[in-house]
């Protein structure tokens, strides 16, 4: 393992301890999970997380409803997430791709090779790298690593990485390292009860949904980093004397945080 790869690994562990299961992705349904996957581009959970209730309450949380649903009515529901035009209509255009390659099931596509899949999601408009490794992930339980800014400003930080490495070199980059870690834990619904830490989300559907070793890891590694980025490495400022990662940081970076205020 190279020494990039044991800091990656170094950095599981150390969250995995201090933060437990981060209880990713707070979801129902699959279907909720890739529409979450769409609204929050460019916009908070918060904003998402009001977009999906009203959907909830007008009970159009489903393929079916957003296909029958008309676009203005949509658009209304989900006009919290911002963008709201252009995400009903990427809604739509999802469950048409559904519907003409998988007979509307996503049973039949997410059973698909994840390499082949994820070209097909990318290939749709307004799915990008991080929407589709999303989807891929919390959705259909396929081992992809979703890299974000925060993943993206943790690992340029810690010496990882540099700041403009493309997302390719760091989903691979991170994926090559955790193919050789053991999981926070199982899972399943006994895995995600409780958290050390401080947990995102409480257990869902979708957080407790079966998977793989390693699409656990991954899981779980993003939910922590996210974790991480929201309460230490902000982007105005490093709380690195607060995070349990300063340890970890390269020799220049942990004096610097060793020095810095507590306010």
């Amino acid at each position: 393992m190279s020494w990039t790869e044991e800091r990656i690994a170094a950095l599981y562990s150390t969250l995995a301890s201090s933060h437990g299961p981060q209880h990713w992705w707070p979801a129902n349904s699959r279907f909720e999970v890739i529409v979450g996957a769409y609204l929050t581009q460019n916009t908070s959970w918060r904003n998402v997380e009001l977009a999906l209730a009203s959907m909830r309450a007008a009970q159009v949380l489903t393929v079916d409803s957003v296909r029958e649903i008309s676009l203005r009515r949509l658009e209304i529901l989900i006009r919290s997430s911002g963008y709201f035009r252009e995400k009903a209509r990427r809604l739509k255009a999802f469950v048409e791709f559904l519907d003409r390659c998988y007979g509307g099931s996503l049973t039949r596509m997410f059973r698909q090779p994840t390499a082949r899949l994820r070209r097909e999601l990318l290939s749709l408009d307004g799915v990008g790298p991080e929407t589709a490794d999303a989807i891929l992930l919390y959705a259909g339980q396929h081992p992809v690593f979703v890299v974000d800014s925060y993943t993206r400003r943790l690992a340029a930080r810690h010496g990882i990485l540099p700041a403009d490495a493309g997302y390719e070199e760091v989903r691979t980059r991170f994926e090559r390292a955790l193919r050789r870690v053991r999981p926070v834990g199982p899972a399943g619904a006994d895995a995600l009860a409780t958290s050390p830490g401080f947990a995102a989300h409480r257990p869902s559907r979708m957080s407790r949904a079966r998977r793989s070793p390693l699409a656990q890891v991954f899981n779980e590694m993003h939910g922590l980093v996210v974790a991480v980025g929201k309460q230490y490495c902000l982007k105005s400022r490093a709380r690195c004397e607060r995070c349990p990662l300063a340890p970890l940081l390269p020799d220049g970076e942990r004096k610097d945080a060793l020095r810095a205020p507590k306010v």
